[in-house]
Parts: structure tokens; C-alpha cells; sequence
């Protein structure tokens, strides 16, 4: 297959996986054009600063668009290659939300012509590829897609990411690719389109394994990290140290067990699994197992405190960290935040302080209850301590000072 012109890049969305793609190609010399709603994130990125915590993309950012290599706007323009990278989260009943991609589809749809390529990378169920060349072909009659055709008008392509916050423009890079085009040519052009930057493999498949693939990754994950949890709670019951049960099992030639914390967070480990029950709910009784005892952790932490607080009543409280995972600010589907919501409205705490030294103000949801604080402020005033994130930052701290503390720590600081 020849190579196609990959004049411009069109990135739907501007956030922790969007903002970083299009500043890797923009750094590689194409002209790249970032799309979000937000004014907010499009004015900041304009500004050549960055509204995320991640290292070395504030540099990154400012290097591209002082190059004019990257422009951000609330309008989608005409591009050779466009790139959607907008949430996928799930409603109430645990359905898929993808509202988002829809909107996507939408605003993009006007621009495409003959020979482009849509690439849709946001995590999704199965069949979503499908659904994004319906809605794009009701908009667009006048255009084949790959639905309808083998040889299309508009390709559609699957690649989702596989990084880990605090690494993500190395693992973006580094880590190899999935691509699953609707038809091998589709998957053909993504694969051009990513060795641009991409110095890992690029696997080509179809769109629907791709879809799957990166869905089991993380569902994988949610079962070995629910076992872990499941075990320290056997372990509180039994009176054995967790951590040193962790050390010795694995030392066990073909044994791996992971770190038990307050629960799974984040918007792929806690969300994804549900996506694969969502399609297959009579058949996936393990998965939908892992993700119940995920979710209980953060409710037996509670009543670990909630026994302190009967024991000790009016007490000031200090919580150690809100984000899902150590050392980001990343807040979404957090099992901290919902220790300390819940914790926010119990009378039996006098005070309740909350260190997270990875944002500047609290969720909209906290505020009014909880005072942000440092960690040496909050430590000196309370008299109950739990531990809700490791952040290295953390590690600062004199445990000197936590003697006459009480604590509560599901997590492997200080250990």
C-alpha cells in the first residue's frame, strides 16, 4: 500500500491522553491541531502551559506550540488524520457512556473527505468502532465507510493507549501498539500514522479484538489486584502481616502477587471490567467478583476508622492522599475520595484534613467540608492518621511524629 500525505492531525480532546498524543506528533514536525469544548484547557494549551500533572509535557508544550507545530481550539477543522480521545465512563446501572465519541463523531463529521483516516482511541466496548462509522456515515451519506465497503472513502481504526500516569510521553513512545482497523487497510494507514513517534511494535488486527484486547488488559490487572486486596482482609481476620505474607509468597518461582491498597481508582482498572460484563454479564463471574471485593475495600477501610472513632469520639482526623494511584493529580473514580465524602459526614470527627499535595483546591464535592492542608500541619493537630495514597512525598514525613498517633495504613508506606 502506498503511503498516504499525513499533512495535519486533527486530536479530539485535550486531556491526559489526548494532550499528550498530540504533543508527540507535533514534536515529530506535523502540524497538529487540538480539539476540546473546554475554553479553559484550549486558552492554557495556547498559552503553551499545560492544565494536567504530568512530567515533562509542560516543556514538551511549549516547545510545539512556540514552533506553531500545535494549535488548540472548540472547533474541528479539516485534517488528514483526526483522533478521538474523549472519556467513555459508565452511568449508574454500570452502562456504557458514549455520549462523548457520539459528540465527537458529530463535530468531525462535516470536515471529513476522501482518504481520511478517524482513529478512535478512547477506551470502549466492543462493537464501538462499529458504532462510530454509523454515526459518522448518518452524517456523511455522501461518503463510504467500512461498514459498507472493503475498500472505503473514510477509514476507521481502534488504538488504544497502554500507559501509566507520571510515564505517559515514555510509554506512549516506548510501549508497543495495538491497532485494530476496521478493514487491514484501515490498520494499515493507523500503522503509518503512529511510527511516526511509536518506537514500540505496531500489531495490527482487527477492530474488534483491539477493542477486547485493551478491555482484558485492564480487567486482568482488576482480578490480580482483588486477590491482593482479598488477602490483607483474610490477613486482618487471621492477625498475619500482609506485607511480610506479599514478601515471602513471592519468592515462589511462579508467583506475582501485587500491593494491596484502599481499593482501585483511575478511569481504566475501575471502569473497563464492566465494559466486558456489560457485553457478556452470565459468563464473567470473576471478573464481576474482582471488581466487588475492589470496591468493598474502600468500605472495610471505613469501618476500620469508624471503630477507631467509637473508641476515640471527636477526634481530628488526617487523611494521607486523594488521587486513584501515588504521585499524580489525577482524581477520577478515586477510592480515597470516597473514604473521605463518607468520612465528611460522620459527627463523630471534630475535624477532617485531607493531604494531597498534587492539587491546589478539592473536588467540588469536598469543598465546604474538609480543610487542604500540608502533611506536617496535619499530622501535629490530628490524632487519628489514615494513610490513603503512598505518595513519595510521604516518605518526608518524621515517623517520629506518628508515635502517638493512631493509624490506619492499607498501603505499603512507611513499610
Amino acid at each position: 500500500m502506498n503511503n498516504f500525505q499525513i499533512n495535519k492531525i486533527a486530536v479530539m480532546g485535550l486531556g491526559y491522553i489526548g494532550l499528550p498524543t498530540a504533543t508527540l506528533f507535533a514534536n515529530q514536525g506535523i502540524p497538529v491541531l487540538g480539539v476540546d469544548i473546554n475554553k479553559t484547557i484550549v486558552d492554557t494549551v495556547n498559552q503553551g502551559k499545560i492544565h494536567i500533572v504530568e512530567p515533562d509535557l509542560d516543556r514538551m508544550v511549549e516547545a510545539v506550540i512556540r514552533a506553531g507545530r500545535l494549535r488548540a481550539t472548540t472547533e474541528c477543522e479539516p485534517a488528514d488524520v483526526f483522533i478521538i480521545a474523549v472519556p467513555t465512563p459508565f452511568k449508574g446501572d454500570h452502562k456504557p457512556d458514549l455520549s462523548y465519541i457520539e459528540s465527537a463523531a458529530t463535530m468531525l463529521a462535516p470536515k471529513l473527505v476522501k482518504g481520511n483516516l478517524v482513529i478512535l482511541e478512547s477506551t470502549s466496548p466492543v462493537g464501538t468502532s462499529e458504532q462510530l462509522a454509523r454515526w459518522l456515515s448518518q452524517d456523511r451519506s455522501d461518503l463510504s465507510f467500512p461498514l459498507s465497503s472493503d475498500d472505503p472513502d473514510i477509514n476507521i481504526c481502534y488504538c488504544p493507549e497502554r500507559v501509566i500516569p507520571g510515564k505517559v510521553l515514555h510509554e506512549l513512545t516506548m510501549n508497543d501498539r495495538i491497532l485494530g482497523g476496521m478493514t487491514p487497510r484501515c490498520a494499515q494507514k493507523a500503522k503509518q500514522v503512529y511510527e511516526l513517534f511509536v518506537k514500540g511494535e505496531c500489531l495490527t488486527t482487527d477492530a474488534k479484538t483491539a477493542e477486547l484486547a485493551k478491555l482484558t488488559e485492564n480487567s486482568y490487572r482488576d482480578v490480580n489486584i482483588a486477590f491482593a486486596n482479598e488477602m490483607s482482609l483474610v490477613c486482618d481476620r487471621l492477625g498475619v502481616d500482609i506485607w511480610e505474607l506479599i514478601r515471602l509468597a513471592n519468592h515462589h518461582p511462579r508467583v506475582n502477587i501485587l500491593q494491596p491498597g484502599a481499593g482501585v481508582g483511575g478511569h481504566c482498572i475501575a471502569v473497563d471490567p464492566w465494559f466486558i460484563v456489560d457485553s457478556a454479564k452470565n459468563i464473567t463471574p470473576l471478573i464481576q467478583a474482582a471488581r466487588q471485593v475492589n470496591n468493598f475495600k474502600p468500605q472495610y477501610i471505613l469501618k476500620q476508622i469508624e471503630k477507631l472513632l467509637m473508641q476515640h469520639p471527636h477526634s481530628i482526623v488526617a487523611c494521607l492522599g486523594l488521587s486513584y494511584k501515588p504521585d499524580i493529580d489525577d482524581l477520577r473514580e478515586s477510592p480515597a475520595i470516597k473514604i473521605v465524602n463518607a468520612l465528611s459526614k460522620q459527627t463523630a470527627i471534630k475535624e477532617l484534613l485531607v493531604v494531597e499535595p498534587h492539587v491546589t483546591a478539592l473536588p467540588a464535592s469536598l469543598k465546604g467540608k474538609i480543610e487542604l492542608t500540608d502533611g506536617r500541619s496535619a499530622i501535629e493537630r490530628a490524632n487519628i492518621i489514615v494513610v490513603l495514597v503512598p505518595h513519595t512525598a510521604f516518605n518526608q514525613i518524621d515517623q517520629t511524629t506518628l508515635k502517638d498517633k493512631l493509624l490506619i495504613n492499607p498501603t505499603p508506606l512507611w513499610r
